[in-house]
């Protein structure tokens, strides 16, 4: 099955410019079975998804559920949990990495860095938290290997990781407009309908593929050098809203873990 593995959709993403539906068929249209929804700290889409499951649209397509985490430590992760489990903490940004990871293990989820070699704040190999421990890699389930949002290099490099802690790569078009959507892909060589199926297909070590084309209409393409005073001030952005959610994290993060434990 050929899915698209990091899609950012109006109903979900401040920045998506592509509602759910639409992105849907631009998909179908290009042959692809399924789509990961991975809007930035955010399920709204895919609460649209469920209201809207039984449109035409959404036949004989699979569409799962995924989020984009921002960290505070180590950028932006992708994140897929079990269909049954409801974690608002989740939705809550701002988790230092190491806390993510554990959290999301623990309710049976599986996590890896989005376009790991991208961009600083952005992209783990580019913080302070990856220099100190570069380890930390081979604490999740898969890599972002391909992004078509990405120069080639940064894709390169990151494949070279997937490769050194023998995780799964896959592939993602990163598409917040419509003409970015499909243009990378993961095949899995398995019957993907729910998020279980992935995992246990990530889990179980069965094939992944990934590939695709690259994008050249990037906000980085455009702005040049303005882009850095962009990232800095997503930096700023992402420090203040995690320290307004401490409190609501702290409470989400004990309630769940006491849940799981009785």
């Amino acid at each position: 099955m050929k899915f698209d593995m990091h899609c950012h959709t109006k109903e979900g993403s401040l920045d998506g410019k592509l509602p759910l539906a639409e992105y849907v068929a631009i998909l179908k249209k290009k042959g692809f079975q399924g789509m990961l929804i991975t809007d930035h700290n955010s399920y709204n889409a895919y609460r649209y998804y469920k209201k809207h499951k039984q449109d035409s649209v959404f036949s004989d397509f699979t569409v799962l559920k995924g989020i984009e985490y921002d960290t505070i430590d180590a950028g932006h992760i992708l994140v897929i949990m079990p269909e049954h489990i409801r974690l608002p903490l989740i939705e809550l940004r701002g988790l230092p990495v190491s806390v993510l990871i554990d959290a999301v293990h623990f309710f049976g989820g599986i996590l890896g860095p989005a376009h790991p070699c991208g961009e600083k704040y952005l992209s783990i190999t580019n913080t302070r938290r990856y220099r100190k421990n570069p380890g930390i890699l081979a604490s999740f389930d898969f890599l972002e290997t391909f992004n078509a949002c990405e120069p080639a290099e940064s894709n390169r490099q990151a494949a070279a990781l997937a490769a050194k802690y023998n995780l799964p790569g896959f592939g993602g078009s990163d598409a917040h407009r419509a003409d970015c959507a499909g243009l990378s892909f993961t095949s899995f060589d398995g019957n993907i309908k729910t998020e279980s199926d992935l995992i246990r297909h990530i889990r179980a070590r069965q094939p992944v593929s990934c590939g695709g084309e690259y994008y050249h209409g990037t906000t980085k393409e455009k702005i040049g050098k303005a882009n850095d005073l962009l990232l800095y001030s997503f930096w700023l952005y992402n420090k203040t809203s995690a320290l307004f959610r401490s409190h609501q994290r702290r409470a989400a993060l004990n309630h769940y873990l006491e849940l799981g434990v009785k």
